[in-house]
């Protein structure tokens, strides 16, 4: 465990909380997000994940420095698989593309407070029980064969559990309604499928961190270091995806690399875990070799996909630029009246 000043924790709090309310005064009127918005935003989400990462380096130690920097690029390496899903999730709904970028906002605020109890929870059971890494690395090590198997597609957003719950709560109806979650009709409160979607992608997150703790936790098991670079990483998730919107399907070979990636944490895993519990003559993996290793298979990854593109055809389900502007029905996926959605002024009943 690193030695972390009080201060520097709540610098961490305040750096994200002034950051959330600068996206969201810029993002207060819905509208679609193109390619250079989100490249800028992009460009100020990954400066700011580096700068936090120079004060680590200046004021927690080299080590730690390494490690955070370790953390933040596996976790937003492992993110893109996040980024498939959204597309998902917004194509099997047909979100309009102005109202995307609230969702993810406030997928981000949930993925901030379950990380943060998911990471909390794996520190506290790492730091008492070394043998869960072997655990960890199991879980790793399966999510790689279903990876290389490809049987990692089969999320279905309108089966999810909490999208499920959420309609046994409460009526959602099919349209939109600007990007409301409420509206009345009838005089009863009813949720828009904007509501739903959220659900969607709240649970996503929720399986994705099967992964990304485990991970992220082979790299270091000190809690600032776990939390803040896991932190830093799902803040420029957005602006990531309306990047690389019409891209992902571009980026074939990156699944493959992504499988790799976790197979050599799962290895990692398995060595520090048989290093505290079997022998200290078992060797470990350092931060610096992850580090570089986790860099090097995501350069190649990316730049096989640029030189092999994939063949030409439709793009994928649920691809975001598939023709996805109208109103999905939030029972079944389909659009409520097939036609376009166009968004306009809320009605006056809308809360």
């Amino acid at each position: 465990m690193h030695s972390v000043p009080l201060w520097l924790w709540l610098v961490f709090a305040v750096t994200v909380l002034v950051s959330l309310a600068v996206d969201l005064l810029a993002h207060r009127h819905a509208h679609v997000i193109h390619f250079r918005e989100a490249a800028a935003w992009s460009v100020v989400w990954v400066g700011l994940a580096i700068a936090f990462g120079a004060v680590v380096f200046l004021v927690v130690g080299t080590t730690a420095g390494v490690e955070y920097t370790t953390a933040w690029l596996l976790e937003k390496s492992l993110s893109v698989d996040n980024l498939f899903v959204f597309a998902l999730i917004f194509g099997y709904f047909r979100v309009p593309r102005a109202y995307q970028h609230r969702v993810l906002f406030l997928g981000v605020l949930g993925a901030l407070v379950f990380r943060g109890i998911f990471l909390a929870a794996g520190v506290a059971v790492v730091s008492r029980f070394t043998a869960v890494l072997f655990v960890f690395a199991a879980v790793l090590f399966y999510s790689t064969y279903k990876i290389l198997r490809e049987e990692d597609d089969s999320f279905d957003p309108g089966k999810s559990i909490a999208v499920r719950l959420l309609r046994k709560v409460v009526p959602v109806r099919d349209e939109y309604a600007g990007t409301h979650f409420f509206v009345k009709e009838a005089g009863k409160h009813v949720a828009t499928p904007l509501l739903a979607v959220v659900a969607a992608i709240e649970a996503a997150d929720i399986v994705f961190a099967v992964d990304s703790v485990p991970a992220v936790l082979a790299v270091s098991n000190d809690a600032f270091i776990v939390y803040t670079s896991n932190a830093f990483a799902i803040l420029g998730l957005r602006a990531l995806y309306f990047m690389l919107a019409g891209l992902l399907d571009r980026f074939h070979y990156l699944s493959k690399g992504l499988a790799l990636i976790l197979a050599f944490i799962g290895v990692k895993l398995v060595l520090q875990a048989s290093h505290k519990t079997i022998s200290s003559a078992v060797p470990e993996i350092p931060s610096l070799l992850s580090l570089a290793v986790i860099a090097i298979v995501l350069a190649v990854s990316v730049g096989l996909s640029l030189l092999r593109p994939p063949p030409p055809g439709a793009p994928p389900p649920g691809h975001p630029e598939a023709p996805a502007e109208s109103a999905s029905a939030a029972d079944g996926g389909g659009s409520a009246d097939g036609g376009s959605h166009t968004p306009g002024p809320d009605p006056p009943h809308d809360t």
